[in-house]
């Protein structure tokens, strides 16, 4: 649950920056959760992590 809420603050504290490329890239990767952790969070979090990960997927060229 510390790694879950660690990775949520992490990620609550990236969306606030605006970068273009490089930055973002180079300090973030995608967060890849089990079904287990999915269902202990909320659908707010969930939808934060979704956000990240499209970010990523957009910026950066990550694969799902």
């Amino acid at each position: 649950m510390v790694k879950i809420l660690t990775m949520i603050f992490a990620l609550f504290a990236t969306i606030s920056c605006t970068t273009v490329g490089g930055s973002f890239c180079a300090v973030e990767h995608p967060i890849r959760l089990t079904k287990a952790e999915v269902a202990t969070l909320s659908d707010g979090s969930v939808a934060a992590i979704l956000a990240h990960n499209e970010k990523g997927a957009k910026l950066c060229g990550w694969k799902a």
